[in-house]
């Protein structure tokens, strides 16, 4: 879909730091991206994707009828905007770094002490 990619195009050129002009006739679906994107949950290692739930519910807050295509367009941003994320958190090479994942079991002793 051309609206899609311009789009997309768009949003990088934001990310990039430059002009965030959305193209013609994709407004509504950048203000969409926009207020969901700021909605956005985070978890443990950093921010989520936007959920089918959280654009439907938008959708029906917002009265804003969006067809399937326009989903995708969003679904499109928002995957070019995580890869962005987590590519800006990425270790540079040489950096020692502690593993994501314990070697030790979670004890309730390990769970009250991290959780207060």
């Amino acid at each position: 879909m051309r609206l899609q990619r311009q789009l997309v195009g768009a949003l990088e050129r934001h990310l990039d730091g430059g002009r965030s002009v959305p193209p013609e006739g994709g407004g509504t679906l950048w203000r969409a991206f926009g207020d969901l994107s700021r909605a956005r949950s985070c978890g443990p290692v950093g921010p989520n994707p936007i959920s089918f739930p959280e654009i439907e519910a938008y959708c029906r807050l917002m009265r804003l009828p969006l067809e399937p295509h326009h989903v995708e367009a969003i679904r499109a941003m928002d995957a070019m905007w995580i890869d962005r994320a987590y590519a800006k958190s990425a270790v540079p090479a040489g950096t020692k770094t502690l593993p994501q994942r314990s070697e030790h079991a979670l004890t309730p002793a390990m769970f009250d002490l991290s959780m207060g």
